[in-house]
């Protein structure tokens, strides 16, 4: 059996594909009008920078792009929170792709900090 290979830009697109599946399954009524405009927003964006920051030819515009899919990320956790409470029946639901969206800020924040910590360990020798 081989690795399981890791892949960042599949993940970040199924990500917002099961944001968009899960938006159009809720109901229609003025309060979920609202979160779901903010929650596809983001969670269709995290993928969309990951993707600006992959084809990135600085480091600066790197870094810039990761940030922005880590405040999108942290971003559909709190609207997916929203959602929950506004949607008590689907906060099951709700707590699978918080816990994804947490998870891609996760990573994101340590893409973020390795080349902080790279700095700290070369100064340690």
């Amino acid at each position: 059996m081989g690795a399981k290979v890791f892949d960042l830009e599949e993940r970040t697109a199924q990500f917002g594909e099961n944001i968009i599946e899960f938006c159009k399954s809720l109901e229609k009524n003025e309060i979920n009008k609202e979160l779901v405009c903010q929650l596809l927003k983001a969670g269709t964006s995290v993928g969309a920078n990951y993707n600006e920051a992959d084809g990135s030819i600085t480091k600066r515009d790197f870094k810039h792009k990761i940030s922005i899919s880590r405040k999108e990320s942290k971003e559909s956790a709190f609207w997916l929170r929203m959602i929950a409470k506004a949607n008590p029946e689907r906060a099951a639901e709700c707590a699978i792709l918080r816990q994804e969206a947490k998870e891609l800020t996760l990573i994101f924040s340590a893409i973020l900090n390795k080349p902080k910590r790279a700095r700290q360990d070369e100064g340690s020798i």
